[in-house]
């Protein structure tokens, strides 16, 4: 080894070690940059090869085309200006100081794609179940996934981009921000477009959860048979079912206090007692949760009373049900109270 390679060599090293963060913040950096790239051409044959060919659309209605594609035109076109800015960045300045600008100026374009079409996963989940039993389309999106283009990907997988996209894109920003010095003036810029992608996740998990909570209200009141009790509209923008179950109702010692199977339902703001008979429910009472008390008998006891201060005839009722064991009597007696106590989240039932 040379003496000038022996002088220079620790302080070469030394210098490298220096920029050794900054390299690997630029490499996470440059990372967003060829991800955005790959996903844009994922999305184009999404687009292009599957929503725009005139031959899968014959075989589609227009409600089958809008829940299974949706807006991911929009989504496509989103990322395709995004990508452009990212470039234009890289272009300035091949070692990249900061994205996080770039980012934070494209949020609201991205939570008026995405939660859209997160939303809407649900319905393109079950709209492609359904396609699937229709011959035609199956025969015809089978071609077009056989296309070289596809490289063997099949369209469901190409669908699913956009959920995984806005994830990653979080996890790509926190690496950056890891690799930001606390001090630097970047680092609020990376820790602001953290958050806000992370905003946009959040809504996106809200919205998914409220359909799903709307969608099972739909199909439970399709079950419903109310008789002679007074009907009530199950469907609400805020109503979720918290809790359902089979417990046993215990008749008065006029009756040999013999039993009966209820089922309950119990909403955020509302109790409904009913018989489950083949599938469906035949509603015997319900009241809103605010009127709903929980009585206890000793401490051993399986049994409980459901007082109904104001039920569907706006009079008072006491229901007595036995659980098949206390951690089931606890749970109900638990959940109810806990409710009630709170108010629900309506605060009441709407006649």
């Amino acid at each position: 080894m040379s003496k000038t390679t022996a002088v220079f060599s620790p302080v070469i090293l030394r210098l490298f070690l220096l920029q050794l963060p900054c390299l690997r913040k630029a490499l996470a950096m440059f990372e967003v940059i060829t991800s955005e790239a790959s996903y844009l051409r994922s999305l184009t044959v999404a687009v292009n090869h599957f929503s725009r060919s005139q031959e899968l659309l014959g075989t589609l209605t227009l409600t089958d085309r809008h829940m299974l594609f949706s807006n991911i035109h929009e989504v496509k076109d989103a990322s395709e200006r995004f990508l452009l800015d990212l470039e234009e960045r890289l272009e300035d300045n091949i070692f990249l100081t900061d994205i996080s600008d770039v980012v934070l100026q494209h949020c609201a374009e991205f939570h008026r794609v995405y939660v859209p079409y997160v939303t809407n996963q649900m319905y393109q989940e079950k709209t492609m179940q359904h396609l699937m039993l229709n011959e035609q389309f199956v025969q015809v999106l089978r071609k077009l996934e056989e296309q070289p283009i596809c490289q063997r990907q099949v369209l469901k997988s190409f669908l699913i981009l956009p959920f995984q996209r806005v994830t990653r894109l979080k996890i790509l920003l926190e690496k950056i921000l890891m690799l930001t010095s606390p001090e630097s003036p970047m680092a609020d810029s990376v820790r602001k477009a953290v958050e806000a992608i992370g905003k946009i996740i959040s809504r996106c998990n809200e919205n998914v959860k409220k359909m799903r909570q709307i969608e099972e209200l739909v199909s439970l009141e399709k079950q419903l048979e109310f008789g002679s009790t007074k009907f009530l509209p199950l469907i609400s923008q805020k109503r979720f079912l918290v809790k359902e179950g089979e417990l046993n109702e215990i008749s008065g010692p006029e009756s040999g206090c013999a039993t009966t199977s209820i089922y309950l339902h119990l909403f955020n703001d509302l109790l409904l007692l009913s018989r489950k008979e083949k599938g469906r429910f035949s509603v015997l009472d319900y009241a809103s949760i605010t009127k709903v008390r929980v009585d206890c008998f000793e401490t051993k006891s399986l049994v409980f009373v459901l007082c109904l201060l104001e039920n569907h005839k706006a009079s008072n009722r006491n229901v007595i049900v036995g659980a098949g064991n206390e951690c089931e009597m606890q749970e109900w007696v638990a959940a109810i109270s806990t409710l009630q106590r709170g108010g629900g989240i309506l605060g009441s039932v709407d006649r």
